[in-house]
């Protein structure tokens, strides 16, 4: 215990685990009022007070700071008060031993309020008239490391109940951290108590949706997608910096930023938006969620072309990820020259036909498809195949069906896409008038106002808020000027390419595209055997349906068979080979 002593001087520490605890639980003001009313009982004059909001149990100490500011001679610093010895640290003895030896060496005294900490020092030698370092001990050391492992083996429980019990209800399909991008938490009764799921964020909600939508369309590449819910008024969301000594003190923020299209990648690919939760908590094995995604599984497998898919069989959840055959990977720009290289295929052994143009003995050039590298061979003169396509081509014609069949679909594709502008410029009105509001409030604060700083910061804020308003209105503009096509030379225009298919197969300027167009007519790659026979169970014609084209038409600018995206990654970051895997 200590004595009343001649005034000396002190450094204060207090520190809680996280903001939440400074707060509701055992809050710096209480521990402040404490050691002041410890320190005004034995005459201590407490000269500065370091207030830590964050756990003592990390490598590095927070208690270090203020351990610094005592070993500076010019502050004059005889103690160091805390309120107990797991405030100081739970990092066990050994981290506590350190930081306590630290303060010994420049001559102060760790001192606490419920007297664990003995000031006293006893040299086993004393009696000789012998002093060395190891015959002089403290009586209350060994109580402190019991103390201090104490303190660890409390942090050990209480976090392993904590996390054990998150790790237990995210396996059962709640939710139980930070909720993305275009979701709210929101805490239900269940049988299992009250729970947090996840329900549609107001306005984020659908900028997800619409991503899907626009993937699933395949009228755009992933860029044009990203300028388009850019356009609609896409910002992440904004998340505030806190300073790492004092976790109350706001130091920045980061976010409010418009989509790119690394984010873009990140949002298709997390099968969270179909419902389904993949993480280190569940053992990356896909879990069904207690809510619903923002997104159906078909909208999901399809937005990701067949990369990665979500299989739903008699209640298992499976999150497949599907290996290209090493023919599909991209490896390099198309060529040209031989636009139907690796889509026609070779009737040996069904790989696809490479293209190239071989010298002759003459110093000609003889351009071919060719497959010569499989154990076999195989070579057809790059005219004689084109010819062959475009006799194949001809004899190709649509039933009346058919064509009907098609028209209706794309009659349905307009007036759902009518609708969709009408809303997206709805839209556009609520969000410029929920930020001109914003903006109001914003500049109403510049009143109250005295410090130049702070009116600086609103200042660039209000700025900031008015350029976002302006873009907004641009784009509704743009929208309301851009008048819809009319629906009757829509199918017009398709009727006819329906009624002349040749048109795109064989008139289209852009050799690529005719290749890629050529897929419509085929449930799977022909080969050049099949073509020549012009076998008409190939033939299995679907017309020009945009969602059919996903499925069989590589379109350049969109991820999938062009590998724009980079390899498929998990929530936490992880390569997806811990997924079920298909050939």
């Amino acid at each position: 215990m200590l004595e009343n002593l001649s005034v000396e001087n002190a450094v204060a520490a207090i520190r809680v685990s996280s903001i939440k605890q400074g707060t509701d639980g055992d809050s710096p003001e209480a521990q402040k009022e404490q050691i002041a009313q410890f320190a005004k009982a034995h005459n201590i004059h407490i000269k500065e007070i370091f207030i830590f909001l964050e756990s003592a149990s990390k490598n590095e100490q927070p208690m270090q700071k203020a351990i610094n500011f005592c070993k500076d001679p010019k502050n004059d610093i005889q103690l160091f008060i805390i309120k107990s010895i797991d405030r100081f640290t739970r990092g066990g003895a050994s981290p506590y031993d350190h930081l306590k030896l630290q303060l010994e060496r420049y001559g102060v005294k760790l001192v606490d309020i419920y007297g664990i900490i003995s000031m006293n020092k006893v040299n086993t030698l004393e009696h000789l008239g012998f002093k060395y370092n190891w015959s002089i001990y403290s009586p209350s050391q060994k109580t402190e490391y019991l103390e201090a492992e104490r303190a660890k083996d409390e942090l050990r429980d209480i976090m392993s109940r904590m996390i054990g019990a998150e790790i237990r209800y995210t396996q059962m399909g709640y939710w139980m951290r930070q909720p993305p991008f275009g979701y709210i938490s929101q805490k239900v009764d269940t049988s299992n108590g009250k729970r947090f799921i996840l329900v549609p964020h107001l306005t984020e909600a659908k900028f997800i949706r619409k991503m899907f939508d626009l993937r699933c369309e395949g009228t755009l590449n992933d860029y044009q997608i990203v300028d388009e819910i850019n356009k609609l008024g896409y910002i992440s969301r904004t998340r505030v910096l806190h300073n790492q000594a004092d976790h109350t003190q706001v130091i920045g923020q980061f976010g409010g930023i418009e989509l790119n299209v690394k984010r873009f990648w990140d949002y298709i690919q997390n099968p969270i938006y179909a419902g389904v939760n993949c993480e280190k908590w569940t053992n990356d094995q896909p879990i069904k969620c207690k809510f619903k995604g923002l997104v159906s599984y078909d909208t999901f497998n399809k937005a990701n072309r067949g990369k990665l898919s979500i299989i739903e069989h008699e209640g298992v959840i499976n999150l497949i990820r599907h290996i290209e055959p090493a023919y599909q990977v991209p490896k390099g720009s198309r060529n040209q020259e031989f636009a139907y290289r690796k889509v026609i295929m070779c009737p040996t052994c069904r790989n696809p036909l490479y293209g190239s143009s071989n010298r002759g003995g003459n110093g000609t050039y003889y351009a071919s498809y060719h497959c010569d590298k499989r154990g076999h061979y195989f070579r057809i003169p790059k005219k004689v195949l084109e010819e062959t396509l475009e006799s194949f081509v001809k004899n190709v014609e649509l039933s009346q069906s058919q064509i009907d069949s098609v028209l209706a679909a794309v009659d349905e594709a307009w007036e759902k896409r009518i609708s969709t502008t009408n809303q997206e410029e709805d839209d556009l009105s609520r969000q410029i008038s929920e930020l001109k509001a914003q903006a109001k409030v914003t500049a109403d604060k510049i009143k109250f106002l005295t410090s130049e700083t702070a009116i600086k910061y609103v200042e660039e804020e209000l700025i900031e808020l008015e350029e976002r308003v302006n873009k907004l209105e641009e784009q509704k503009t743009i929208k309301q000027a851009t008048k819809p096509i009319n629906k009757e030379i829509i199918m017009k225009y398709a009727r006819y390419f329906l009624e002349h298919m040749d048109f795109l197969l064989l008139k289209q300027s852009d050799p690529i595209k005719r290749a890629n167009f050529l897929g419509v007519l085929f449930d799977k790659l022909p080969t050049y055997e099949e073509i020549k026979s012009g076998t008409k169970d190939l033939a299995k014609l679907t017309g020009l349906n945009e969602l059919f084209r996903l499925k069989t038409m590589p379109l350049s600018g969109m991820a999938g068979p062009t590998g724009l995206e980079p390899a498929i990654s998990s929530v936490t970051g992880r390569r997806v080979n811990r997924y079920t895997t298909s050939p």
